[in-house]
């Protein structure tokens, strides 16, 4: 399974715009196919990055349909509406990504992802792109799957302290992006104990030797959150 991960820098006032072309006419372009669909269509938060920020994922179930896709966006029935689209941003920073081995999401269902457009409730994202030291990815990814996921995130949902839940971890193809990095996909479940974490430093005990926040600064140093919140009609959320 491939996804294709886009950051779209949308130009000022023109997002509706852009959910639109993917909502109206991506959606129901994508049902055509048996190998392709758009899973998730997210904001950034309002006030937690830049503005008129939108994330798209679309799901492609093998390289075979990923070259189906291409051929469609570059020469095909999609050329127009990827003309369209480019006139309603700025920038659009693209990459395709895999779940890695141990990731809780391995693969979906794409029968049976909804092609309606139909409005639900939203859910809030925090998406963690972390970049390890040159070399350290394989550690990297050993100690985030044992450390963080297996124990800390873990510990939290055993205790009802949790803030977020893991639901993905993916890591680029190779070839298309970074080597070195990796993208936890994570839901926020604790909205309030969300805003106490924004509005508060963390207590010594989060940040001490043998915790996630101490151990994992020996692999990497730099990672970037975003908060992302669904579209009301984002066929998963």
């Amino acid at each position: 399974m491939l996804l294709l991960h886009e950051v779209h820098t949308v130009a000022g006032g023109r997002e509706d715009e852009l959910e639109a072309a993917y909502r109206d006419d991506l959606i129901p372009a994508l049902a055509k196919s048996e190998g392709s669909r758009l899973l998730w269509c997210l904001r950034v938060a309002h006030g937690s990055g830049p503005a008129y920020t939108v994330v798209t994922i679309t799901g492609c179930k093998d390289a075979a349909a990923w070259a189906e896709l291409d051929e469609r966006v570059r020469h095909g029935d999609l050329a127009e509406w990827s003309a369209t689209v480019d006139a309603l941003r700025h920038a659009v920073q693209t990459k395709l990504l895999t779940p890695v081995s141990w990731s809780p999401l391995q693969e979906i269902d794409f029968e049976a992802v909804p092609t309606s457009g139909a409005a639900h409730d939203l859910s809030l994202f925090m998406e963690d792109t972390a970049w390890p030291f040159a070399g350290g990815l394989s550690r990297y990814l050993t100690k985030c799957a044992t450390l963080y996921a297996d124990q800390t995130l873990a510990n939290q949902k055993k205790e009802g302290t949790g803030i977020i839940e893991l639901e993905a971890a993916f890591q680029p193809v190779w070839g298309s992006h970074k080597t070195n990095e990796v993208v936890l996909w994570q839901r926020v479940v604790n909205h309030k104990a969300l805003l106490w974490m924004l509005a508060n430093d963390l207590p010594p005990a989060a940040t001490a030797p043998g915790t996630w926040m101490h151990d994992a600064l020996a692999l990497r140093d730099q990672w970037q959150s975003r908060l992302l919140r669904s579209a009301a009609w984002s066929p998963l959320y």
